[in-house]
């Protein structure tokens, strides 16, 4: 266990922020499924507007720092290519 003050408030931090990128990647997790689910349905209407969500916050999960942006943007574009196809 940390022994210094500075330890036990950086144990303190990370707890906090943990926590905090968790529900931001599970929230976003949900998103993608949300989206997944509507292409495999067939429903384009409601993919895109599915997918406009989840590109929303995954952009929002990389500005705050829970995920990498090029992660971010690999996610989205795996998800574009399957909602555009569907459109087509």
């Amino acid at each position: 266990m940390a022994n210094s003050r500075s330890a036990l408030k950086r144990v303190r931090q990370t707890k906090t922020r943990t926590l905090r990128n968790r529900a931001l990647k599970t929230s976003l997790k949900s998103l993608r499924k949300d989206a997944l689910a509507a292409v495999e349905a067939g429903d384009s209407k409601k993919a895109q507007e599915s997918y406009n969500q989840f590109a929303s916050a995954a952009d929002k999960a990389a500005k705050k720092g829970a995920l990498h942006k090029n992660t971010a943007s690999r996610l989205k574009s795996r998800v574009a290519t399957k909602v555009n196809a569907i459109g087509s």
